[in-house]
C-alpha cells in the first residue's frame, strides 16, 4: 500500500513537455539558421564532431531528473505493517442511476454529475462506514463490493457515466435485488441502502420490492436529483450539444424527477426521501442520518507505520543532475577516449 503525501506538487511535471518543447524550438531555429548560411554538405565539413545525440541525451537526463526530484517533492509513503483494527460503523450501499435520463442539465452540471458529486461529499463525511456502489440503468450491475477503502470507492465513482451499461431504461427495482447480496452478515441490522436517482422507473415494481428488502432488515433513502420541471436530454459530440433526444413522433423527450415514486420507495422501505438539490444539505441529512443509527462491530485490516520513500528518488534525481554538469556539460579525459558524441 502507498501513499503519495502532497500531490499538488505533480503540477511542476509540466515544466518537462515545456522544456522539451523548447529544446525542439531551438533545434529547429538552429537548423533554419544554418541552411541559410551554407548547404548540408559545406555544414559537414565545416562542424565534422557536430553530433544531434548529445544534447537530445542532456534533455533526457534533464527531464529524468525533474521527474524524479517532484516525486521526492511529492513524498510517496510506503505501508510496511498491515494490522487487523476493530471498527463501528453501518454497512451503506449507493445505487446509482446511469441512464441516459441522467445526461439532463436540469440541475448544474447535469444529473450525473450532480449525483457523483453527492455521493463523493457523502463519502468524505463518512466516519467508519463500509460502502458499496451500485450502477444500474435497465439493470443493475456491481460496480464495487462492501470496503472500507474510500479512496477506491472514490475512483470507481468517477469513472461511471451513462454508457457504462449497454441496456437502458430505468430499473429501480434490479438494484434494491442487487443491494441484497452486499449484506452478508445475517445477524446484521443495519442494513442502508442510499438510491440515487431521477426517480424515472420503466419497471414499475420498485414500491413492492422495496417493501421486501425491508423485510430483510434493509432500509431504503432515496436521493432525488433534477428539477420536477424536467428537461431536454442533450446528444453531445466532443462536449457540444448537436441535438436533443426526440420519441417516435419526433418529438423532443422531457424527462422529470419523479418524487413521487422515490417518495413511495423510501416510505415502503422505512427510509426518507431527500432532495438532491443542495450538496451541503444532503450531506448534512445523510450524516443525521447514519449517526442515529446502531453500529456494528466488524474488523477490517490496515496499513500502518508509513515509511517514507522520497529520499530514493531524490538521490536518483540528484545523480542525473551530476551527470548532466559533470560529464554532458564538460569534456573529460576518459570520456574523451570513449569517443560517445564523435568529438575526435
Amino acid at each position: 500500500m502507498y501513499l503519495l503525501e502532497e500531490k499538488i506538487w505533480f503540477w511542476l511535471l509540466l515544466a518537462i513537455p515545456a522544456i522539451i518543447l523548447l529544446f525542439l524550438g531551438v533545434l529547429f531555429w538552429q537548423r533554419t539558421a544554418q541552411k541559410r548560411f551554407a548547404d548540408s554538405a559545406l555544414l559537414k565539413k565545416l562542424s565534422p564532431e557536430r553530433s544531434l545525440f548529445k544534447p537530445a541525451l542532456k534533455i533526457l537526463v534533464i527531464s529524468l531528473s525533474i521527474f524524479f526530484l517532484v516525486v521526492a517533492l511529492v513524498n510517496p509513503k510506503m505501508g510496511t505493517k498491515l494490522e487487523t483494527v476493530k471498527r463501528e460503523g453501518v454497512d451503506v450501499v449507493f445505487a446509482i442511476d446511469v441512464s441516459k435520463s441522467m445526461l439532463a442539465e436540469d440541475i448544474a452540471p447535469n444529473r450525473m454529475e450532480k449525483s457523483k458529486q453527492l455521493v463523493t461529499q457523502i463519502i468524505n463525511n463518512l466516519g467508519s462506514d463500509r460502502i458499496g456502489i451500485i450502477a444500474y440503468a435497465g439493470s443493475a450491475y456491481p460496480q464495487l463490493p462492501i470496503t472500507t477503502d474510500y479512496s477506491s470507492a472514490k475512483l470507481f465513482l468517477s469513472q461511471m457515466n451513462t454508457n457504462m451499461l449497454s441496456s437502458q431504461g430505468t430499473a429501480i427495482s434490479e438494484a434494491i435485488e442487487l443491494a441484497k447480496t452486499y449484506y452478508n452478515d445475517e445477524e446484521q441490522t443495519n442494513r442502508v441502502l442510499f438510491i440515487v436517482s431521477d426517480g424515472e422507473d420503466h419497471v414499475g415494481e420498485s414500491s413492492n420490492i422495496a417493501e421486501q428488502a425491508n423485510q430483510e432488515g434493509i432500509r431504503i433513502f432515496t436521493i432525488g436529483v433534477g428539477e420536477t420541471t424536467g428537461g431536454p436530454i442533450p446528444l453531445k459530440r466532443n462536449g457540444v450539444i448537436q441535438s436533443y433526444k426526440k420519441n417516435q413522433n419526433g418529438e423532443t423527450v422531457i424527462t422529470k424527477l419523479d418524487e413521487q415514486t422515490l417518495q413511495d420507495i423510501a416510505s415502503e422501505a422505512n427510509g426518507e426521501y431527500i432532495y438532491g438539490k443542495n450538496t451541503a444539505d444532503v450531506t448534512e441529512k445523510v450524516k443525521e442520518i447514519l449517526n442515529g443509527m446502531n453500529k456494528k462491530e466488524f474488523e477490517a485490516k490496515q496499513f500502518a507505520d508509513f515509511k517514507d520513500q522520497f529520499q530514493w528518488f531524490l538521490g536518483a534525481g540528484l545523480l542525473l543532475l551530476f551527470l548532466d554538469i559533470f560529464l554532458l556539460d564538460r569534456k573529460t579525459s576518459w570520456l574523451k577516449k570513449l569517443n560517445l558524441f564523435n568529438e575526435n
